[in-house]
């Protein structure tokens, strides 16, 4: 077996947490690799544990049951070589998009490198997400999807063995976030990082994944269905929009959702 195929590796892997109402179990029974380089895409509606299955395999929290592996160690807490880009990128206003970047590739590489190096990697990463003319702004100075390209910027300055996402597009228009989807394609193949990338998005999930994995419904939520996308890359939306494959990932996935899935949210 090769082993980059099972790079990230989650084995019998549970979640419950305690609650003052008792104990409320958010996923069960969640056996999943990834391989190394693959894109893979978690959907399911609200309250299905994407989030939760994301920030297991971060190392922010730890599973009830079960085990995580990543190149064969064991997940046992955060690590530069996972990175994150969450939904509200998490910016230190008071610190311009070149400092916030900086704060990172400080963190990883300083008893390694000098300050010149480490702001040449800064800048590569700024470049990166196309960036560097507003490297002196503050993040109340820049657009939403500006932001979102420095939460970018910063998770790829660690060079990272894997991009964790949670909903990084989520808040933004369409427009921006179509925008940003490919460029993340582009960054990715350069890269060739291995991401995990959480969604309520159809479309972004098909473009974007190698591998879509689709989750039933909450408590004790667990991996219904994993869809392999077989779209050559590099994928165009535009060549995609018509392609008859494209339509049928698209078809299987709104067809988890919404059939087999159907989901009436609660009101409060």
């Amino acid at each position: 077996m090769n082993n980059d195929a099972k790079y990230i590796d989650i084995q019998n892997v549970e979640q419950t947490f305690k609650t003052k109402k008792g104990n409320f179990p958010a996923l069960r029974d969640i056996n999943l690799s990834v391989a190394k380089g693959e894109f893979v895409a978690l959907i399911g509606h609200s309250g299905c544990g994407k989030s939760t299955l994301l920030n297991l395999i971060a190392g922010l929290t730890t599973p009830t049951q079960g085990v995580l592996l990543c190149a064969d160690r064991e997940i046992a807490g955060p690590g530069p070589e996972r990175a994150v880009v969450f939904q509200n990128h998490s910016l230190l206003p008071w610190l311009t998009c070149f400092e916030n970047v900086y704060l990172a590739v400080e963190r990883v590489f300083a008893a390694t490198e000098n300050k010149a190096q480490l702001k040449a990697r800064t800048e590569a990463a700024l470049a990166l997400v196309g960036l560097m003319p507003a490297a002196q702004k503050r993040p109340g100075e820049i657009s939403g999807g500006m932001k979102q390209r420095v939460g970018i910027a910063r998770a790829l300055s660690m060079e990272p063995k894997v991009l964790l996402m949670d909903e990084p597009f989520g808040a933004l228009d369409a427009l921006t976030r179509a925008k940003l989807q490919d460029e993340l394609l582009d960054i990715v193949a350069r890269t060739h990082s291995t991401v995990v990338m959480v969604t309520h998005d159809v479309d972004e999930a098909v473009l974007l994944s190698d591998k879509i994995v689709m989750m039933t419904n909450g408590p004790a939520a667990t991996i219904g269905e994993v869809l392999s996308v077989d779209l050559p890359r590099p994928r165009s939306r535009v060549a995609l929009a018509d392609d008859p494959q494209y339509l049928q990932y698209r078809k299987a996935v709104i067809d988890f959702l919404y059939t087999r899935q159907a989901h009436v949210e609660k009101v409060a």
